[in-house]
């Protein structure tokens, strides 16, 4: 079985839907017929995103926001879901351990570089009762649960804080064109300022951060729907149960997936 990272492949959808955005504002900008050169402020660009950069390391710890970093990057990756390929894989687990005992499954250990799945089969292996394999692998599945949200709540928070830095960055335009009233040529770069400073705060919070909060909590469901389908494959395992019986169980949470809209 191959791993998550080695299932997953690159979401074509959310590669061209974050150029598409910045297509939608500077194509908004060109039909209006307004300078393309007008959108590129840097003045603007370091109140904004560096003051948003900068209120995330006061808000989080520096490893809080290197997941975050990480998980947004394999965010363009879409996470395999749940499919009839794992449940069958647990199916022939069903048939092993009745035939040979549950100790035939410590060779599936090294045949899998899913660290979930090697985390329940060791328990199974180690030869802790079934409840205690349940009650720590559900433990494990909210910690990451936990994370998962981290990730997302980082880019929430980051939606939250760039909006108000474009104000503050108007602000600050406007103040430049107050000093300046005496000198006209000065006028319009300070005007700039001001209005593209709100375009990039608002902007980013809307058509940036809150989209890639949003796909990672999608990515998340679909990443703990297969740990639930693992749970529930190493307990009907553990528990004896008829490996047809389980298959129909297991499908449940591949159909579950199939019946439910992914994100883009």
């Amino acid at each position: 079985m191959k791993s998550a990272a080695e299932q997953r492949r690159a979401d074509a959808a959310s590669i061209i839907g974050i150029p598409l955005t910045m297509a939608v504002v500077i194509g908004a900008q060109w039909l209006e017929g307004g300078r393309l050169q007008t959108l590129a402020q840097p003045t603007a660009a370091l109140v904004v995103f560096g003051g948003t950069a900068a209120a995330l390391l006061v808000s989080y710890p520096l490893g809080t926001l290197r997941r975050a970093a990480i998980a947004v990057v394999d965010g363009f990756r879409q996470p395999p879901p749940p499919t009839h390929a794992l449940v069958m894989q647990f199916t022939q687990y069903a048939v092993r351990a009745k035939r040979k005992g549950m100790m035939s499954l410590e060779s599936e250990i090294s045949a899998t570089k899913n660290p979930f799945l090697i985390r329940a089969l060791t328990l199974v292996i180690d030869g802790f009762d079934a409840r205690d394999v349940r009650n720590t692998l559900v433990a494990d599945s909210r910690q990451r649960d936990d994370a998962d949200e981290a990730n997302a709540a980082v880019l929430e928070a980051a939606a939250g804080y760039s909006p108000t830095l474009g104000i503050l960055g108007a602000v600050l335009g406007l103040i430049h064109v107050m000093e300046n009233l005496s000198v006209p040529a000065k006028l319009g770069s300070g005007i700039a300022v001001a209005f593209v400073a709100t375009v990039y705060g608002v902007g980013a919070a809307n058509l940036l951060f809150l989209p890639l909060a949003t796909k990672l909590r999608a990515g998340a469901r679909a990443t703990r729907l297969t740990r639930e389908l693992i749970i529930e494959g190493i307990a009907a395992v553990q528990s004896g149960m008829h490996p047809r019986l389980m298959e129909q169980h297991l499908a449940t949470y591949v159909r579950a997936t199939e019946s439910r809209p992914q994100a883009a």
